[in-house]
């Protein structure tokens, strides 16, 4: 995970609480961002998705899933998200019939789960969340990214008890 000039660690302790963190963080982002995602299976990237498509309105009817056989899935919002699963690439190179570009530098909020696998070709703003899984109920969340959008995030947790 890269380190844009801010980071912060937090401890859920519950499914119900990443929801809730990834929701704080949604309501924070736009249209162009990209929030990266890593961790080991079970950590808890599609857990937090499914917040950060709350926290920007995509309505309950979508059921939010990994796309791990489809690499991508889209749900409207207040902005379109796109929810893309880098598991089963070998590298960045597997991107290219994709479009990504598109997706990158577009107008919606891109969310990659498995990101440390197309690091090399991420723009260097983005959000960064590690997760790591503690156990059966707890996850420790690191977030990291420039100061302004992080430092953002940082405050909206604060206010909804996270900090």
């Amino acid at each position: 995970m890269r380190e844009n000039g801010f980071s912060l660690c937090l401890i859920s302790k519950s499914a119900e609480e990443t929801r809730e963190i990834g929701r704080i963080i949604g309501e924070q982002l736009g249209a162009g961002d990209i929030l990266a995602l890593t961790g080991e299976l079970g950590s808890g990237k599609t857990c937090i998705t499914q917040g950060v498509a709350r926290g920007i309105q995509v309505p309950d009817e979508y059921g939010i899933t990994s796309p791990t056989f489809t690499l991508i899935n889209e749900y409207p919002g207040r902005v379109m998200l796109y929810h893309m699963d880098m598991y089963r690439l070998t590298g960045p190179e597997d991107l290219a019939d994709m479009g990504y570009e598109d997706y990158f530098y577009g107008d919606g909020l891109v969310v990659i789960e498995w990101a440390e696998k197309i690091s090399d070709i991420l723009p260097a703003d983005n959000l960064y969340v590690s997760m790591r899984y503690l156990d059966e109920s707890s996850r420790e969340i690191r977030i990291a990214g420039d100061s302004g959008k992080a430092g953002k995030i940082s405050a909206a947790l604060k206010a909804g008890g996270f900090c």
